[in-house]
């Protein structure tokens, strides 16, 4: 089960002990991304800067409302900023157009939600093969590869089972697995254990970290969970618009106690 303290994970335990000596998959300087409602201009990122090296496994905290799915649409060129320069996978994806973006996500991002979104008309094994069926693959290799990433996530034996027939940690590691089955670099992974229980939770986080280890991942969490949080690679806050690292004040640069 996941430890129910916040205490720090020891450091020989977390994936890239040398960030440093990685090149950067992802630099953004200057974000700025604004709403214009009926009620007045809603900025949610003002100056937001971010570099995350090849390798890394990145969590991503804050309030509800702070912004940390848009940013996270951002990274995987499913929004566009306001404002600023969004380099993901040495590709400028704040200029890309919709085509583009689509054929950039489908060859560089990974993308998990906190819902599965599986297709509940096909088996287990045809989500998988999903985003190797839109990039042109024969339906064959499609789920040939398929099958084996359902092996990888220990699930080879519910491969014809639709969603409906599978508990809830099982539909987020078929839908880990359909991430990751067109071999991205990056994995942006968005609550991706919000829904489920602790225990459950505790297993699928394993079985991310051992994929973005075994894979060679750079990966993007986003949790309200702070021990999770602390088996990454390092911990950012969002606050104000601004990531800051973890209990650091974007406002006063202080130290805090509460993630």
């Amino acid at each position: 089960m996941i430890q129910t303290t916040s205490a720090a994970v020891p450091q020989d335990s977390r994936p890239v002990r040398d960030p440093e000596l990685r090149a950067p998959i992802i630099q953004v300087h200057n974000l700025e991304k604004t709403y214009h409602t009926v009620h007045g201009t809603l900025t949610l990122f003002h100056g937001l800067d971010l570099d995350v090296r090849s390798g890394e496994l990145v969590a991503i905290m804050g309030q509800s409302g702070a912004g940390k799915s848009t940013l996270l649409h951002i990274l995987g060129a499913l929004d566009a900023p306001t404002q600023g320069t969004v380099h993901c996978a040495s590709t400028n994806v704040a200029t890309l157009s919709q085509r583009e973006a689509a054929a950039f996500r489908n060859r560089e991002i990974g993308y998990v939600w906190q819902f599965h979104y599986l297709l509940p008309e096909f088996s287990a094994l045809e989500n998988v093969a999903m985003p190797l069926l839109a990039r042109g693959q024969t339906r064959r290799d499609a789920l040939a590869t398929a099958s084996n990433w359902l092996r990888e996530v220990d699930l080879e034996d519910r491969s014809e089972h639709r969603p409906g027939e599978l508990s809830g940690g099982e539909q987020q590691r078929v839908a880990l697995a359909r991430a990751l089955v067109a071999s991205p670099r990056l994995l942006l992974a968005d609550e991706p254990t919000g829904d489920l229980d602790e225990t459950t939770a505790g297993r699928v986080f394993d079985l991310l970290e051992r994929l973005h280890l075994s894979h060679g991942l750079t990966s993007i969490v986003v949790t309200h969970n702070p021990d999770l949080a602390a088996r990454c690679t390092r911990t950012l806050r969002l606050e104000r618009g601004r990531l800051v690292p973890w209990g650091q004040s974007s406002q006063s640069g202080i130290t805090t106690g509460t993630p």
